[in-house]
């Protein structure tokens, strides 16, 4: 009797599957035949575990492993910065990514937020704020400061936007 063993797969070879599926070359079915994949399933997880910053390892080889980019720390204006240049972008993801090593789940929650509440959507809500009758008078000038710049910069990348989107309508 034969006993069947589970295929195993380079590291390069997932990565290379991931990459596709990510650069949208393809369903995980028509990636699953391109790589000789077993199932679809197996592309899916790959893919899960590279977006969730999970170790990627190969089978019983080297001990090789790679890592993706742990989670970052980023400010308001810089998660300001990735939404507009995903935006500008035509919301590539993977070129996103890539540029500003942020997953593509965080991007994604971005652009969404910004999409949905504008700047204040990328807010990072967690912690206490200082009520406003217990803050000095230069606390709250740097407070008011702070709200007229990120509803200038938020002014200035809709006109980005309205631009960029007059331009691919042919300037109507």
């Amino acid at each position: 009797m034969s006993r069947r063993r589970n295929k195993k797969y380079s590291k390069e070879l997932k990565l290379e599957a991931i990459q596709a599926y990510l650069n949208g070359e393809g369903s995980y079915e028509v990636l699953r035949k391109r790589f000789g994949l077993l199932s679809d399933k197996q592309l899916r997880n790959w893919v899960k575990w590279y977006n969730g910053h999970k170790e990627f390892k190969e089978r019983r080889g080297a001990g090789t492993e790679i890592y993706m980019t742990k989670g970052r720390k980023t400010t308001q204006e810089e998660r300001v910065e990735i939404v507009a240049f995903c935006i500008e972008h035509g919301k590539d993801y993977p070129l996103t990514i890539q540029t500003y090593g942020v997953s593509y789940q965080q991007i994604y929650a971005w652009v969404r937020k910004y999409e949905e509440k504008g700047i204040d959507g990328l807010k990072d809500g967690r912690g206490r704020t200082k009520p406003f009758e217990e803050m000095s008078e230069a606390e709250r000038l740097r407070m008011e400061n702070k709200i007229l710049k990120a509803q200038l910069k938020d002014a200035e990348m809709e006109n980005k936007l309205l631009k960029k989107l007059r331009e691919l309508r042919g300037g109507d």
